[in-house]
């Protein structure tokens, strides 16, 4: 008996705070098949942000989250545009199929909200170039991404310029390639304009580039804290396939 009591010990406890916050209540079904896990992800997700109360802290429950129920942001959004169907919503609709990889999806609605008064949005432009990278489709990519860079000085940011650089590489124009990343490699904040560059540089001949680049990577991915480290070792991992590391 007493050993039953302490397997449910988290989930009891963590119970009591759903009920006394005021949280969601699908916590407490959870907290019954998983006793163990559940818990868990709930100090993560819930418990450790609001201690924090900071920027990490909240990255931390988002992570949390999404590892719990992936789909939930996609099924938000997908109800609310069901229920308002304007563009801002079929943005997020498109914004969280991307984030399931689900980029067939999320290129049909970007598609729909450059379709009219909107094909000159930023943040659409933006998204649907990104999308289209992914989708193996660099040439549909980079009109878009040079429409953008039309429009002003939000056309011209590290971000547009990481965007702009795998357009390139996918087209073969590396030299236009080259210069874009080495502007975005220093400037996006996170590993990704690292990785890719550290993967570019291998791909075309320069190891010993690479190989430094590499490195700063390793040292930047051991000051991230753990709870975000995996998903910042992707990028890693990255780059260490194109030099042929593990």
């Amino acid at each position: 008996m007493l050993g039953i009591i302490l397997f449910y010990l988290p989930s009891l406890l963590c119970g009591v705070h759903v009920v006394r916050t005021g949280r969601e209540m699908y916590w407490l079904w959870l907290f019954i098949i998983g006793p163990l896990v559940a818990p868990a992800f709930y100090v993560l997700a819930v418990i450790v942000p609001e201690m924090v109360r900071g920027r990490t802290g909240r990255t931390v429950g988002k992570v949390a989250r999404q590892a719990l129920d992936p789909e939930r942001d996609y099924r938000n959004a997908m109800r609310a545009l069901e229920d308002t169907p304007t563009i801002g919503n079929r943005m997020k609709v498109a914004q969280a199929a991307a984030a399931l990889g689900r980029w067939d999806d999320a290129e049909a609605q970007w598609a729909l909200c450059a379709d009219g008064a909107w094909a000159d949005d930023p943040a659409i432009l933006m998204g649907h170039a990104l999308t289209l990278l992914e989708l193996g489709r660099p040439a549909g990519a980079l009109e878009k991404l040079e429409k953008l860079k039309a429009l002003g000085p939000e056309g011209k940011t590290p971000t547009v310029a990481l965007a702009f650089a795998r357009a390139y590489e996918g087209l073969g124009r590396n030299d236009e390639a080259d210069d874009a990343y080495r502007f975005a490699a220093d400037r996006v904040p996170g590993l990704e304009s690292g990785g890719r560059y550290v993967a570019f540089m291998a791909k075309t001949g320069r190891r010993e580039d690479a190989e430094i680049g590499f490195a700063e990577i390793e040292r930047r991915l051991q000051k991230i804290a753990p709870p975000l480290r995996a998903e910042a070792r992707v990028w890693r991992d990255l780059a260490a396939k194109a030099l042929g590391r593990s």
